[in-house]
């Protein structure tokens, strides 16, 4: 989960568990042609399933085992043929640009999904004061094993995850290491839980935004706003009406961020969630310019 201080500027919203929903016969449309610097370009993406059960009594093949402190369970880390089994092949184009940031759908191949679970896990991570490196790495695991189970187990209009990446082409040619060019990742989920849905009027479900996570060196330089315009682009693919998002009560920092970009608070947790130690959050909600001839196709 994120950090609980607000000035480390980690720009995302609160995540939830995604919802199991049942698929959409939609297709994918064609791919378009990249846009110019801070414009928006269009495209079809993806849908979600629940989290995969992460702890497990027993391994398969070669999985190595990491031992659960506490629990004496073990968690099986995801290996490199199950890492290279969810295939598919890397998406190029870019659904947003802003201030030299490029934002596509994240490449189904191992180096990318693991450099994706490694920007997620330092943006999420609570140091600890004993054995950190360790419960980093437990972490990050459970942050990659979670992601493969996402893109397995989802419909094409339900999940995608978008990374954030430099956008000078001559830059990733000349790069040995395309992958670590990535610096941001941002969640995108199609769900219907009720508490969300009854702030909305006629509508089933709504786009989620969740996770978002820019490694610590590149923020304040616009890549949270680049990933958002990325969501939002994919939305109207969907042919979703709704974008909601949860942030920190307290970080005014991503508060204003999701303002900016269209945002508007019409919840907050109760009040008593702070008794129990959790901090407060509110709901923020931006309303997509959908045409009612677009919402009849569907």
């Amino acid at each position: 989960m994120p950090p609980p201080v607000a000035t480390m500027a980690v720009l995302r919203a609160s995540p939830l568990p995604p919802q199991p929903l049942p698929s959409s016969s939609s297709s994918s449309t064609p791919q378009s042609q990249r846009s110019p610097r801070g414009s928006i370009t269009s495209a079809a993406l993806s849908r979600t399933g629940p989290h995969p059960p992460l702890l497990k009594t027993g391994c398969r093949g070669g999985a190595k085992k990491i031992l659960l402190a506490g629990g004496g369970r073990l968690l099986c880390l995801p290996t490199k043929q199950e890492v290279g089994a969810v295939g598919g092949a890397e998406e190029e184009r870019y659904l947003a640009r802003e201030a030299g940031w490029g934002v596509r759908r994240m490449g189904r191949i191992g180096e990318e999904m693991r450099r994706v679970a490694l920007v997620q896990a330092e943006a999420f991570h609570v140091p600890v004061a004993l054995f950190n490196d360790f419960f980093f790495d437990f972490f990050k695991a459970e942050v990659l094993a979670a992601l493969i189970y996402k893109l397995r187990n989802s419909p094409p209009d339900r999940y995608a995850c978008l990374v954030a990446e430099e956008a000078d082409e001559l830059l990733q040619l000349q790069s040995q290491a395309p992958f670590e060019k990535i610096i941001g990742v941002v969640d995108c989920t199609v769900q219907d839980e009720g508490d969300i849905l009854r702030n909305l009027q006629g509508v089933q479900e709504y786009f989620y935004v969740s996770g978002i996570a820019v490694l610590p060196s590149f923020r304040r330089r616009k890549v949270g706003t680049a990933l958002l315009k990325a969501c939002e682009v994919l939305a109207l693919e969907w042919r979703q009406r709704f974008m909601a998002l949860r942030a920190y009560e307290d970080d005014s920092s991503a508060r204003g961020l999701y303002a900016k970009a269209g945002y508007r608070v019409v919840s907050r947790d109760p009040g008593w969630v702070t008794w129990v130690g959790r901090r407060r959050r509110v709901l923020m909600i931006k309303d997509l310019p959908v045409h009612d001839a677009q919402i009849q196709q569907q």
